[in-house]
């Protein structure tokens, strides 16, 4: 999970360097893109696998492409060779986090789950802070290449230790696999991404993903073993809970790619100083799961929710009061107020989703709760891009130029920029008062209750007695 976390911050600072070897400048975005494709899209057809075949298998499959995307990755030689390479990456790396996440809701009960959940939530905000810091590290003691090819042996320690430690499922029945609906959605959420990254023509990219979903949804109806059931959505708990991450995934994600460019662009600050603003946005996030795991059984995940949503809230007023000179310490007391209100409502719906679906359901609820935040950040950054250009206006081309890893703007111009992202902060505002609106709806969830067709506790008792006596299986 850590690598997960890390593979998605710490390739930002090898980037310029990659760029002075590799050169293809003007492809830069595609070694972002190509990974955010690939492991967006990914994440549910992970999840269906992990339910027909088991996790350990289809998780021991995630890790070893992800490996061998990070060496092909390390050993590239062009700029087009590292952009397929980090699709491969991001393919593997689109099993990683939510089977984790789902492995820790089947083999943990009710009262150890919350514990455990927010000792992972925590390490996957603390590599996100440590990200940035291990790249800069690396690209300048050693090689870009290293950014990497640090992922080989913590690889293989992982697949050593699922293989060994993980018991493998025992299958009772021949399943099929909807490749043809698993082909389908891949490609309509890599369209939908595609499009809102403004790569080539957006309306054709978006018309092709719309098409795409309606084939898929046709497909779905059709088959006997769907790779999403739509029955799914009949769950309560899941038709409500996901539209209200998507909502958190737009704000939050937005937020952490604007606020660098508030602090080097409209306060004039450096680079370093922009990226160590995020660091309360994540230690929030990291310090409230642990809060957040241990109160949501005990008051409930509504009210948990609820209070996410209002610190998120609170965050993003504080964002939008932001001017040129304001104080970095108010700067940094929103930055944690809207980590911590990321850390109270997330671990909160995953706790509840997993709890109230059956267990045969999991991973594909655990996948989905991942794939809303994430498919949620990607249109909340272009969303909020949007407000920032239709903003600035004719004026964008006033905010060119950098020296010295700062942006030095006239005070015109970075105020023109300070009042447009002040608006596009507003706008994640907006998003969380809907999202707010939304969790209205949630139903309520016993965690001192079974689930409806399977309990957790059976589920480790299963795992503990497949260690004692060995099997056949399908593993």
């Amino acid at each position: 999970m850590a690598l997960g976390a890390l593979e998605a911050t710490v390739v930002g600072t090898a980037m310029p360097a990659i760029v002075g070897i590799l050169g293809g400048l003007n492809h830069y975005s595609w070694v972002f893109s190509a990974y955010l494709l690939t492991s967006t899209a990914s994440v549910p057809i992970w999840g269906r696998l992990s339910d027909l075949y088991g996790r350990r298998r289809v998780y021991l499959v995630g890790v070893i492409l992800f490996l061998i995307g990070s060496a092909l990755c390390g050993a590239a030689q062009s700029m087009l060779q590292l952009i397929v390479f980090r699709a491969v990456q991001g393919l593997g790396a689109g099993a990683l986090v939510p089977l984790a996440m789902t492995i820790i809701g089947e083999i943990y009960t009710v009262a150890e789950r919350p514990r455990v959940q927010a000792l992972f939530s925590g390490m996957w905000g603390l590599a996100s802070i440590g990200g940035p810091l291990l790249g800069g590290y690396l690209t300048d003691a050693i090689s870009w290449r290293w950014v990497f090819y640090i992922n080989l042996p913590f690889g293989f320690l992982t697949a050593l230790v699922i293989g060994s430690a993980y018991p493998p499922f025992r299958e009772t029945r021949r399943v099929t696999v909807d490749w043809a609906g698993a082909l389908l959605l891949f490609a309509s959420v890599s369209c939908l991404l595609a499009g809102l990254s403004d790569m080539g023509s957006p309306p054709r990219w978006l018309a092709a993903s719309v098409a795409l979903l309606i084939g898929f949804a046709v497909v779905e109806r059709r088959t006997p073993e769907p790779i999403l059931p739509l029955s799914l959505f009949a769950e309560p708990i899941v038709r409500w809970s996901l539209p209200v991450v998507f909502l958190l995934g737009m704000g939050m994600f937005g937020a952490v790619a604007f606020i660098p460019l508030f602090v080097q662009g409209a306060m004039g600050r450096t680079a370093s100083e922009a990226g160590n603003i995020l660091t309360p946005v994540f230690l929030g996030w990291v310090l409230t799961s642990v809060v957040a795991a241990r109160l949501t059984v005990v008051v409930g995940y509504r009210s948990m929710t609820w209070l996410g949503l209002a610190l998120m809230g609170a965050g993003f007023v504080m964002l939008a009061q932001m001017q040129t000179d304001s104080a970095r310490a108010f700067l940094l007391s929103a930055a944690f107020v809207l980590g911590a209100g990321m850390g109270f409502s997330m671990l909160a719906l995953l706790l509840a989703v997993q709890h109230g679906v059956s267990r045969g359901q999991l991973g594909l609820a655990t996948s989905l709760n991942q794939f809303s935040r994430s498919v949620g950040a990607a249109i909340g950054v272009a969303l909020m891009g949007a407000v920032l250009a239709w903003m600035l206006g004719g004026a964008s081309a006033d905010l060119a130029g950098a020296s010295s890893g700062a942006l030095k703007l006239a005070p015109d111009a970075a105020e023109r920029l300070a009042a447009a992202l002040r608006a596009a902060f507003a706008f994640g505002a907006a998003m969380t008062v809907v999202a707010a609106v939304l969790a209205l709806a949630l139903p309520p969830v016993n965690f001192e209750a079974r689930p409806a067709t399977a309990d957790a506790d059976d589920a480790t008792a299963e795992i503990i007695g497949a260690r004692a006596t060995p099997a056949r299986d399908r593993g």
